[in-house]
């Protein structure tokens, strides 16, 4: 069961909650920046709720630079892993399927204003 602030997520804004590899990699393939956010257990970790409010905030912010999507349970420990993102909760961001970076636990705003445009100006891979 996760928090309500972490569903709305899915049910609000319409983020695929994805729960499998081989649709996650599909995801992070697409054209464009991705962020994916990893809740953990968020009733281990009181600030993934905070995190789950954030980020539509900062997608807003950003004006929808990125889309978003909810790291499911079955596959968080491989996203932390392959991300080397291992603290909870974390926002990953992908470029054509690699890993840009990650912000993990939350923060404060002046610092998400100060890393995201890092991540967003990083260039695609080359072909």
């Amino acid at each position: 069961m996760t928090h309500p602030l972490v569903d709305r997520l899915t049910t609000e804004f319409g983020w695929p909650r994805i729960d499998d590899a081989v649709s996650f990699d599909d995801w992070i393939n697409r054209p464009g920046v991705h962020v994916a956010f990893v809740p953990g257990d968020a009733k281990r970790n009181l600030e993934t709720p905070d995190v789950a409010v954030v980020l539509p905030e900062l997608q807003m912010a950003f004006q929808r630079a990125f889309d978003c999507c909810v790291v499911g349970d079955a596959i968080e420990s491989a996203v932390r892993e392959a991300s080397s993102v291992l603290k909870t909760p974390s926002l990953v961001f992908f470029r054509d399927g690699e890993c840009l970076g990650g912000i993990a636990k939350v923060r404060d705003w002046d610092d998400y204003m100060a890393r995201i445009p890092r991540f967003l100006a990083q260039p695609a891979a080359a072909e």
